[in-house]
């Protein structure tokens, strides 16, 4: 049973994570530094009382989930893109996760309204009792009609503290799950939509710009441990991005010790993940608690 300091907390990263994410519909322009964007958000969170959950994730058409700006990014929005911009907000470890998409092709507008109506309609279904299965298929459906697709191998997820993926998934298809939902989870809902003539999946490319601990023993060379143990300290079991280092760590040779941490697998990296064709996909996310009577979304 959650407490009732966890639930504010809860509420807390909820309620700036709504703030931040209508922030960033008036915020992202084509020809827009998508560093800008990734530190502009993540500052945000830190004025109002949370910090990020991970690193603000901005994706671009075909990018599907886990692109955020390396150190001296370069890219911009381009124009007729399609922008996931994916959002965590912790208070204490407490995580409330949301994400948008801006469409500047109005042939992609659908994909947009698609995903929000998926999520909208999975919300009013949640229950305690109901299956996982069930909320699948109620994204799926929802998002079929209008002759789309879902990405069916990305979920959305149980939340627990300083865990963002946790436990049970609820899946963006019709699924053999049959996991229920109970009172007090903490879930966050995503659907992905693509076009009809899509692979409906992603895949992992070459590159990645998000990392977290993983190998808990520290390494033994003195300079990476110190790194290590600032990373641990600062970041707990949560994803952080390679530019907050700076803040964390001072140390001339960071990139060397960051090598090695990775090399010893005390740290992994999530690769940038791509719909499998090559098509553009649409996300809209809300974080939720289930009630006793349905559901309280906090990111609303």
């Amino acid at each position: 049973m959650l407490s009732e300091d966890a639930l504010e907390k809860y509420r807390k990263a909820g309620r700036i994570a709504a703030e931040t994410r209508e922030i960033v519909r008036g915020l992202v322009r084509e020809g827009m530094p998508i560093i800008n964007l990734c530190e502009k958000v993540e500052a945000y969170i830190r004025q109002n009382g949370g910090k990020p959950a991970f690193p603000c994730n901005v994706c671009i058409n075909e990018v599907t989930a886990h692109y955020t700006s390396p150190p001296g990014d370069t890219k911009t929005v381009p124009e007729g893109a399609v922008v996931k911009v994916d959002i965590g907000v912790q208070v204490d470890g407490y995580i409330a996760d949301t994400a948008l998409t801006t469409c500047f092709n109005p042939e992609y507008d659908i994909l947009v309204f698609s995903a929000e109506e998926a999520l909208r309609r999975a919300i009013q279904a949640i229950r305690p009792g109901i299956r996982a299965s069930e909320i699948g298929t109620i994204i799926q459906r929802s998002i079929e009609v209008h002759g789309l697709k879902p990405i069916w191998n990305l979920t959305g997820h149980q939340i627990a503290r300083y865990i963002i993926h946790t436990g049970k998934s609820l899946p963006n298809v019709a699924h053999l799950n049959g996991m229920k939902l109970e009172v007090d989870e903490v879930y966050a809902i995503e659907p992905f939509v693509t076009i009809a003539k899509a692979a409906g999946e992603v895949q992992e490319a070459d590159e990645a710009y998000i990392y977290r601990v993983f190998r808990e023993k520290p390494p033994k060379e003195i300079y990476a441990k110190r790194l290590f143990e600032a990373i641990k300290h600062e970041f707990k079991t949560l994803p952080f991005a390679k530019r907050w280092l700076g803040s964390v760590c001072q140390l001339e040779n960071l990139e060397a010790n960051f090598s090695t941490l990775l090399k010893t697998k005390n740290i992994v990296a999530y690769p940038v993940l791509i719909e499998k064709t090559g098509r553009v996909v649409a996300q809209a996310e809300h974080t939720l608690i289930v009630t006793k009577n349905g559901c309280e979304v906090i990111t609303l």
